[in-house]
């Protein structure tokens, strides 16, 4: 049984309080921080916690709780990773772990040196639609990995700190790009570096400072491609999709906006439908089981189990460290409008990749380019000669 300090007691301190009780079944969120007096007394009464205070070091430090989960405000994880680093407490902080990469860097050596348990936890990297893809592309299912795109958009987030570019250290791209990058990390291969990022950003829409779209694509060391594309003006509901291609095969996952349940209802007794979502009549989009769809069940269970078993969960500080150094060179490429170097001084993967030959023998005199059926039934190949680069194409019926 893991005995959990909750820190945080708004929306997402609430979604993982409902996943940790639900899902293992024996552990249990015991004690709660929040900054004001009102909402740890509530959230204590909701979720039967025996202990509440509005002092984060003495919530982290009580004898009765052995792992601490940060639910909190960007600008203040690593205040709350350096507590549990000091009183030796087990860690695991929603995304993104830190506001930039030298937040994230510190962070992640506090909790090595300190030789306490850290989980980073990256929900959309545990949807069950997405383990299911991961393992397909780790079996071989769709050959190299060429491409992987994942997209996040929806109307805003929930909380008035998010919109405050000091305390969230960015917008749109660092709320939601942090799960689209290690999205794409995990489909190219976590141990392939990451090298060069090219990235639009602005904002269209909302009266703040910080980015309300962007687009990006990352470059990686073995020549494969991740893209993301993030939003907070995006109207009607939340889209997560995400995209793979590979040398043998294309995966398409649509996690939440569009997941074959569809109701109509003109409003009368309307309730929550789902998170972000719009409206409460006409054509709606309801989620059978939110925090499952959204991966927190999954996660917490690994979190849970590879601390009990001594070993890594599957996405550690060190990812929330590498996805801070992407963002951060994008941040950088927006501002620029060139491709900007990620800045790794700590990378524990593969070195000195090259992208693999695409080269695929025909015959000893051609290399084949495509093979196929045209609608009217010719089967033909398109050729590459070896020796002049001629292009043509061949007839085999």
């Amino acid at each position: 049984m893991r005995k959990i300090a909750m820190l945080g007691s708004g929306f997402i301190g609430r979604f993982y309080a409902e996943s940790i009780h639900g899902q293992r079944g024996r552990d249990r969120v015991v004690a709660i921080y929040a900054r004001r007096e009102e909402s740890a007394k509530k959230f204590a009464a909701d979720y039967g916690c025996s202990i509440w205070g509005t002092n984060m070091e003495e919530v982290i430090a009580h004898p009765d709780v052995d792992m601490v989960c940060i639910a909190l405000p960007n600008n203040i994880h690593e205040a709350a990773v350096m507590l549990c680093a000091k009183h030796k407490k087990a860690v695991v902080s929603t995304k993104p772990l830190g506001r930039n990469g030298e937040e994230a860097l510190r962070m992640m050596k506090a909790v090595e040196e300190a030789g306490i348990f850290a989980g980073y936890l990256e929900d959309l990297c545990y949807t069950p639609k997405f383990l299911k893809a991961l393992e397909s592309v780790k079996s071989g299912a769709l050959g190299r990995i060429l491409w992987a795109k994942s997209r996040e958009t929806h109307p805003g987030p929930h909380s008035d700190w998010f919109w405050d570019k000091e305390q969230a250290g960015g917008g749109c791209m660092l709320d939601l790009g942090c799960h689209c990058v290690e999205i794409s990390r995990n489909f190219i291969g976590k141990d392939v570096k990451p090298v060069e990022v090219m990235c639009w950003a602005a904002t269209q829409v909302k009266p703040i400072d910080a980015e309300d779209h962007a687009i990006a694509l990352v470059k990686y060391e073995n020549g494969a491609i991740g893209q993301f594309e993030v939003s907070w003006t995006f109207r009607g509901g939340m889209d997560l999709r995400d995209e793979v291609m590979g040398t043998e095969g294309t995966i398409w996952i649509n996690n939440f906006l569009r997941t074959g349940f569809e109701m109509f209802t003109t409003g009368k007794g309307a309730d929550y439908v789902a998170e972000k979502a719009e409206s409460t009549t006409g054509w709606l989009f309801p989620v059978g089981d939110e925090v499952n769809d959204l991966g927190y069940n999954h996660m917490f269970t690994d979190m849970f189990n590879a601390a009990d078993q001594g070993r890594e969960p599957a996405e550690t500080f060190y990812d929330g460290y590498v996805v801070n150094a992407v963002l951060d060179a994008a941040y950088r490429s927006a501002e620029t409008r060139q491709w900007e170097p990620v800045h790794l001084p700590v990378w524990r993967g593969r070195e000195g990749l090259t992208q693999e030959s695409t080269l695929v023998e025909y015959d000893e005199n051609f290399y084949l380019i495509k093979e196929e059926v045209t609608h009217d039934g010719r089967h033909k190949v398109i050729l590459k000669d070896k020796e002049t680069g001629r292009i043509l194409e061949r007839d085999l019926t």
